[in-house]
């Protein structure tokens, strides 16, 4: 623990180099595929009570935290690659007028873009995406994208019923007329909300967009309405905007595959919140926790590319993930014998399993908690066993 302290206690080092060997690793990744989501979203991060030096207000004024903005690649199939950019920052406080000072805070989404442009130059054969809930609907971001001439898409949730140059509002305009598709998909359960099947209607029209001084970006506007909802629940409605035409319904599905694969990136915060617990770290200064956060966002990577591998690739060797004392340890711990040659799904069962997980028929696959509660106790016992190893005890112990 002293130890970990006093690295992030070193001035010499910074959380950027920190990342880097992970940033290049990802890019590797990337390069390999044709399609890269590029998910951008911001968390709060609550250490209020706590004394470090540099932290600010969040959503209310008397809270004391720091606010932390990643890009998270993953594919059109969820598989998490890796974090490829972060900022880490605390508000400044209100001044006696009520205004905060600092830079304007919308700059990260238009910053965002152009890291991922900027990447999308040293990857000629991957498409890069831009994706962005209704906090990047922003004209200048749009505008930016269109003056570089878009080296990377961009597909953000619409928060604005903008005006067109005719008069008409941007979601009337859209969803006017037939629909042109229909999409049927399983929503998942989560907390309070039971899991069912969502069917929608699609519109979608290119329009051109005001942006001031005689000025207009091309966008495509796409609306996604739920129809037969069930009695007492909220119809699903997605307003989706997009540099990319989308002129038959399969290309409208498409975009709206990518923007419910932004829900990873709240799995990723849930992950780093959750199981790192790095809210409860008391380190002196925001400079500290920008180091410690620096590691912690690999680590949370890499329990939920673990939980999505083990679906999309279960029969892959697992030895590729885990040491064999890991993979001994996990079934030790289960009382059970492991294969000759264990699969991934089958090491990550065992282990989510050990983090409460019933295996059920009906429980389909484990998610990231019981997999990271798991990892908690399969990671003590590998220690455990490198260190009877050690002494020479591992073949006679009872």
């Amino acid at each position: 623990t002293m130890a970990a302290y006093r690295f992030f206690d070193n001035d010499s080092v910074d959380w950027q180099a920190i990342m880097a060997p992970h940033w290049q690793q990802t890019q590797q990744r990337m390069a390999a595929l044709p399609v890269v989501l590029c998910l951008q979203d911001t968390t709060e991060l609550d250490f209020n009570g706590q004394g470090a030096f540099g932290l600010g207000p969040l959503s209310y004024e008397a809270q004391r935290g720091m606010y932390l903005h990643p890009t998270y690649a993953v594919t059109p199939g969820r598989e998490p690659l890796g974090i490829i950019d972060a900022w880490m920052w605390a508000r400044e406080k209100k001044d006696e007028s009520g205004a905060r000072g600092g830079p304007k805070e919308s700059l990260r989404w238009i910053e965002g873009y152009e890291r991922i442009a900027e990447m999308a130059a040293q990857l000629p054969g991957t498409r890069l995406v831009y994706v962005a809930d209704r906090e990047a609907d922003l004209v200048p971001l749009m505008l930016r994208a269109q003056e570089l001439a878009t080296p990377a898409d961009w597909l953000v949730r619409a928060k604005h019923n903008r005006c067109l140059p005719d008069g008409e509002k941007l979601w009337q305009h859209t969803g006017a007329g037939a629909p042109i598709g229909e999409l049927t998909f399983a929503m998942a359960a989560r907390h309070g909300v039971k899991a069912r099947t969502v069917r929608q209607q699609l519109w979608a029209r290119t329009v051109a967009l005001p942006a001031g001084k005689g000025k207009s970006v091309l966008a495509t506007c796409v609306i996604a309405r739920e129809i037969d909802a069930p009695d007492g629940v909220k119809p699903i409605e997605w307003r989706l905007l997009t540099n990319r035409e989308a002129a038959t319904p399969e290309a409208v599905v498409e975009l709206i595959d990518w923007y419910r694969a932004r829900w990873e990136i709240e799995m990723l915060f849930d992950v780093l919140k959750n199981a790192c617990r790095v809210e409860a770290l008391q380190l002196g200064s925001i400079t500290q926790l920008e180091r410690a956060l620096a590691l912690f966002m690999v680590v949370a990577w890499r329990i939920a590319r673990l939980m999505r591998l083990g679906r999309t690739c279960p029969d892959l060797d697992a030895e590729l993930f885990f040491d064999p004392d890991e993979i001994q340890a996990a079934y030790l711990l289960r009382k059970k014998t492991p294969p000759d040659k264990p699969r991934l799904n089958d090491v990550l069962r065992q282990i989510a399993c050990i983090g409460g997980f019933l295996a059920r028929k009906s429980d389909g696959e484990p998610g990231v908690k019981t997999i990271w509660l798991g990892l908690k106790d399969v990671h003590v016992a590998a220690e455990t066993i490198r260190a009877l190893r050690g002494i020479g005890a591992l073949n006679t112990c009872v």
